[in-house]
This record gives C-alpha cells, sequence and structure tokens, in this order.
C-alpha cells in the first residue's frame, strides 16, 4: 500500500464519529483565567500553543510534517497544519458538523477518543474552543476530502454554517484568530515567547518543520521576519542547544530511547563542566517543570546505576564520605520525554505528573541503556565518575561552610546581616526589601523608604557569579551569605542542598535595585542568576521584582519631569520646545542611583503608588537556563551574538 493510500484510509476513518463531547463553551468568556491562566501575556500567548497542539497531535500520530504559524500585522495568528484536518462531517449526537461541535464546545476534539490519537498533547488544556470563545474574530479552514470547507466565527458563535468553498487536493487544517482586546490586557504578542515555544516542539517532535513567520517586521531585504525550527535528531540536538555555551566533559550526548507498557521513552542527556544540574521534563509535549514520576525514574535509575559502575570499577575506594543522588546530577544537563496514554496530572499548576506506572518504566530504561553505554565507553565512565567524585568533595566542603554560616547566624542573635536595615513590619506578605547596588545607593535608599514596610540591604559590588562558582564558593561569599540570612531562609540540608524553607522568609517583594546603565544591568544578571539556580521557587511564587528608576530628569523653567527611556525623553523634548532641540531645558541624566537624593528615589522608584516594579517570571524553564548559561558561561561568541541581538532592548527578559 502506498504512502497516500494510506493517508486516504487514515482520513477516511478519522471523521465525525470520531469527536466526543465532553461539556459545553458557556464560562470561558465570563472567567477566561480559569482556562487560560490569565488575560495577560502568558493567557494570550496560550491561545496560540492550543491551536498548534491540535497541529502537533497530527505530527505525533504521524500524519502531518509541517506547520505554519504567522503573526499578522494586526496581531492575530494563523496555524496551517498539512495533517489530515479536522472532520466536518455531521455529528450524530449534535446534529451539526463535527467542524462546528470542536470549535464551540469545551473539552470537544480527537484526542479524547482512543481510536484517533494514541496519545496527545496539551491533554490537560482546553482546546481550539477556549481559543475561539476569546477571539472578536476566528475562521477555521479545513482541506480533505478533495475539498476545502470553511466556517467563521465571532466570539465563539457561528456565523454560518459549515460550507465547501472550493475543491482541494490538499489535506490540512488552517485556523486563523484574532484575540479579543475587551478580554486581553494585551493583544501584543512577544516574537521570542512565541519562537522559544515552537523551537522546543521542534526539538520534542523530531522531522517536524515549524515555520514562524511575523508580518508585523520586515527583513533588510524586504522580507517579512521569518525562521524555521526542524531538528533531525531530536533530544540530542536540544541537548546540544541549552549546553552551547559549556564545556562539554563528554564529546557526544547519551541517547536513550525505548518503550513499555505502550509508554515511549525518549531521554538525552550530557555532563559537562558546570556545578548546575539542569533536568526538563515532558510528558506528551508538556514541559511538566513540577516534575513527577517520570523525573523520579530518571534520577533513581542514573544514581544506581552509576554508583554500582562506580563500585565496581573501584573508583570509589579511597573516597572518606558517601555520595548521595546529587552528586550523580551535578553539571548534568537532561531532557526527559514520555509520551503516555492517559497522563495523571498533579500541583498546583497541574504539570507535575503522578502516573506511578511510569517510573518503573523510566528507571528501567535508563539503568538498561545507561549501563550498556558505561560498558562501551570505559573513557567517558571513567570521566563521569571523576565528575561524580568532584562533585561529592565539593558537596562535603559546601555542607562545612552552610554549617558555619548558620552556626554564625545562631551565635550573633538575630542572625541578620549588619548592613540589613530591616523594617518595623513582621507580616512577611506586606513586607518589601530592596537589595540596593553599592553603599551609596544604599545610603540614599535608607533615608527615602518607608521604614514600617520596606528594608535595605546594601551589596558591594558585583556578586560571586554562581554559574562559574563551585558550590562551596558560593556559600562562602560575604553577599551571598547576606542574601540569604536578610531573606530568612536556610541554605539547604545536606539531602537537598537547594531545599529552601520558604515559610521562614521574612519577604514577599524582593526588589532588585542596580544603576540604569551596564554596569547596572550586569549586577541585576548576577544576582538574577543566583535566584535562579538557587532559590527558584522564590521566582516561581512571585516574591522577585526588578526596580526600574529614571534614566533623565528634565526641567524647563518651573516644570520638572522624569523619563524612563530615550524615548519618552525625545517625546518630551519635542512637547516643550516649539522647534524639537534641547534648548532652554535642563537634561539630567543619572549615572547611578547615588545621584539622586533620597525624596527623588522615593518619589519615582519606592513609593507604592508612582513606581513600577517588573516582576520576574519564568515563561520558559529551558529558555531560561539556556539564556542564564550563556550570558553568565565561559563561551564568548554565544553572548556577543546574543547582545547584539537584543541591543535595542532595554529590559531584561527572562
Amino acid at each position: 500500500m502506498t504512502e497516500a493510500e494510506k493517508r486516504i484510509i487514515d482520513t477516511n476513518e478519522y471523521n465525525a464519529s470520531n469527536i466526543q463531547v465532553l461539556e459545553g463553551l458557556e464560562a470561558v468568556r465570563k472567567r477566561p483565567a480559569m482556562y487560560i491562566g490569565d488575560v495577560n501575556i502568558r493567557g494570550l500567548h496560550h491561545l496560540v500553543y492550543e491551536v498548534v497542539d491540535n497541529s502537533i497531535d497530527e505530527a505525533m500520530g504521524g500524519y502531518c510534517n509541517l506547520i505554519d504559524v504567522t503573526i499578522h500585522e494586526d496581531n492575530s495568528i494563523s496555524v496551517l497544519d498539512n495533517g489530515r484536518g479536522i472532520p466536518t462531517g455531521l455529528h450524530e449526537k449534535e446534529n451539526r458538523s463535527a467542524l462546528e461541535v470542536v470549535m464551540t464546545v469545551l473539552h470537544a476534539g480527537g484526542k479524547f477518543d482512543k481510536g484517533s490519537y494514541k496519545v496527545s498533547g496539551g491533554l490537560h488544556g482546553v482546546g481550539v474552543s477556549c481559543v475561539n470563545a476569546l477571539s472578536v474574530h476566528l475562521r477555521a479552514e479545513v482541506y480533505r476530502e478533495g475539498k476545502m470547507f470553511v466556517q467563521e466565527y465571532s466570539c465563539g458563535k457561528p456565523l454560518y454554517d459549515v460550507k465547501a468553498v472550493a475543491d482541494s487536493d490538499k489535506n490540512g487544517t488552517k485556523i486563523t484568530f484574532k484575540p479579543d482586546s475587551s478580554i486581553f490586557i494585551t493583544t501584543d504578542y512577544d516574537y521570542n515567547i512565541l519562537a522559544s515555544r515552537m523551537r522546543e516542539l521542534a526539538f520534542l517532535n523530531r522531522g517536524l518543520t515549524i515555520n514562524l513567520t511575523d508580518e508585523r517586521e520586515k527583513t533588510d531585504n524586504g522580507d517579512f521576519k521569518t525562521e524555521v525550527f526542524y531538528s533531525a535528531n531530536g533530544l540530542p540536538d536540544f541537548i546540544q542547544y541549552l549546553d552551547e555555551s559549556r564545556e562539554k566533559l563528554i564529546p557526544f550526548a547519551i541517547a536513550i530511547e525505548g518503550e513499555r507498557n505502550d509508554i515511549p521513552v525518549e531521554i538525552a542527556m550530557q555532563y559537562n563542566v558546570s556545578f548546575s544540574e539542569n533536568l526538563h521534563s515532558y510528558v506528551n509535549n508538556i514541559n511538566t517543570h513540577e516534575g513527577g514520576t517520570h523525573l523520579a525514574g530518571f534520577r533513581r535509575g542514573l544514581t544506581r546505576t552509576l554508583k554500582t559502575y562506580a563500585e565496581k570499577s573501584g573508583m570509589l575506594a579511597k573516597l572518606k564520605f558517601d555520595i548521595n543522588g546529587d552528586d550523580f546530577r551535578e553539571g548534568l544537563t537532561a531532557i526527559i520525554s514520555v509520551k503516555v496514554p492517559e497522563p495523571q496530572f498533579e500541583g498546583q499548576t497541574k504539570t507535575k505528573l503522578g502516573n506511578n506506572e511510569v517510573m518503573g518504566v523510566v528507571d528501567q530504561i535508563v539503568s538498561e541503556h545507561l549501563s550498556n553505554y558505561l560498558e562501551e565507553n570505559p573513557k567517558e565512565a571513567k570521566t563521569i565518575v571523576n565528575k561524580v567524585i568532584l562533585a561529592a568533595t565539593a558537596r562535603h566542603a559546601a555542607r562545612k561552610a552552610r554549617e558555619l554560616v548558620q552556626r554564625k547566624s545562631v551565635l550573633s542573635g538575630s542572625g541578620l546581616p549588619g548592613k540589613l536595615s530591616d523594617c518595623s513590619e513582621r507580616d512577611a506578605a506586606k513586607a518589601e526589601i530592596y537589595l540596593v547596588e553599592g553603599d551609596s545607593a544604599g545610603g540614599t535608599a535608607k533615608q527615602g523608604r518607608d521604614r514600617r514596610f520596606q528594608a535595605i540591604l546594601p551589596l558591594r559590588g558585583k556578586i560571586l557569579n554562581v554559574e562559574k562558582a563551585m558550590p562551596h564558593k558560593i556559600y562562602e561569599s560575604e553577599e551571598i551569605k547576606n542574601i540569604f540570612t536578610a531573606l530568612g531562609v536556610h541554605i539547604g540540608t545536606d539531602e537537598d542542598s537547594k531545599a529552601l524553607n520558604i515559610d521562614k522568609l521574612r519577604y514577599h517583594k524582593i526588589v532588585i535595585m542596580t544603576d540604569a546603565d551596564i554596569d547596572g544591568s550586569h549586577i541585576a544578571t548576577l544576582i538574577l542568576t543566583f535566584f535562579f539556580r538557587y532559590m527558584m521557587e522564590l521566582i516561581e511564587k512571585g516574591y522577585v521584582y526588578i526596580a526600574t528608576p529614571p534614566l533623565y530628569l528634565l526641567r524647563k523653567g518651573k516644570q520638572e519631569r522624569y523619563c524612563w527611556n530615550e524615548e519618552e525623553r525625545e517625546k518630551l523634548v519635542k512637547e516643550w520646545s516649539a522647534d524639537g532641540s534641547e534648548k532652554g531645558i535642563h537634561i539630567q541624566r543619572y549615572k547611578g542611583l547615588g545621584e539622586m537624593n533620597a525624596e527623588q528615589l522615593w518619589d519615582t522608584t519606592m513609593n507604592p503608588e508612582f513606581r513600577t516594579l517588573r516582576q520576574v517570571t519564568i515563561e520558559n524553564g529551558v529558555e531560561a537556563d539556556h539564556v542564564f548559561s550563556m550570558l553568565m558561561g565561559d563561551e564568548v561568541p554565544p553572548r556577543r551574538e546574543f547582545i547584539e541581538a537584543n541591543a535595542k532592548y532595554a529590559k531584561i527578559d527572562i
């Protein structure tokens, strides 16, 4: 049977009877945040992911190898695939076209019918009908059975019945939608956020081509900005991308692939000379950043297999202390991807896999493949074990450093750093701490703050770059010790060196306040790197912020106004000057926070009524890992490329 004949049969078997209706669509427009998380930037981009997920399901089933995603000039989005096309026949239960059912009924689709998809991505999502409900206009075009079918909708309601408008020899689906500006705080799509997710999906689905086009921006030759995401090898390519700025310990990533109990498992792992553990896990293309049973199975299989090999080789004989699980994962970058027919998700954000059977499956596959790799590659095996021994030695030294810090804290009474100017508020939910660059700016901030709820901790110079430092050096750093003790959190236990006793946190707003220049941005990035690697939970809970001090103070006569960027300054100069010059206008450029007096700093940067704080969030943990390792690692070329590409942006995007 030819591929074309097989495709026709598959298309015929995937029809209206495969579409199951679970519930209606009544409440989506009324309470959109319940369905897509929020109505801000994250929820806006989630709409695209929901549509793309349907195309990815076709790709995972083997029916689609091309997806085109386009951001149009008006911030509407088109997603086109070459899959089988959404069924358009009569849905017997609903007595209307299956396409209309899919587009207007929440949780209706082929992914809920086991005969249509063995596994599907985004199963804990809400489907394309939710996108339809939250769009002022949506157009669905379906190419199948030799026809092009069309239906359009407004705010989720069909404008006419599904109709065949032309003959076509193509197969696939095209969805074009424009988010409702009366629901979303912003309808301006961020190209980089979408590019990160499309890149991720291409790595997770090898052989799939995803084109991302931005019609709002043109290149020098007049073409629209376009990127093509494609990976021939899948996860090993993903590892190569993540570790491009890290020095590798072994020449090639270890690739593991297997299937047990109808659960396919793909893993790629690479050891590098860094001291951080970077494990990223996926279930059906969903990033399970809270981990779960698949991640637990990987850790168990990795630890047991490596420890058995190390003991057999005799390399642990002279070690005077035990090795634990953390030591086997230091300097390890790994991607764990599993496909589970009926995933059960747990956790606050529904991104933690709970299926117990998956743990044993992953454990067995890792043990089997890793044992073979170690036996067949003795040179690389020895390098890995030596890295584990080095990690154990460093952890032992770090434990002593942590104990010393905690002992000093107990002996000094309150245990708070001498430089900390604390606030009187004891309710952490109402208290803020400013991490301020330098003693001079710290002094100004202390004078300008509201002592009732604002604490100030000055930091001397640039803190340690934790991306390149061994753990015990981190705990010996005076500035980092001051941050730990001021926040009130413990540095961790021997079993989990990064565990935080978050209930002891003394402030629920941790504000990084640095100068508005290159040095200030560098210091802010160093502090963010420290939080990302050692206090990730603070970022995940939304406790970390960046202050935005003004760049300029403009005066003309008795008028006085602050400007936060070059655009604001130029606009104000034009507004105040008839001929657009700087004539008669006094412009003060703030090179540092210390150049402001206490009242100015309070008015512009610290007063809750007027200040602007940028909350640090992680849209994509994998991309954040890549950016931090690139910005703070040893490799210069990737960092230079990133800075050149992002020089026009005056904000730190994570």
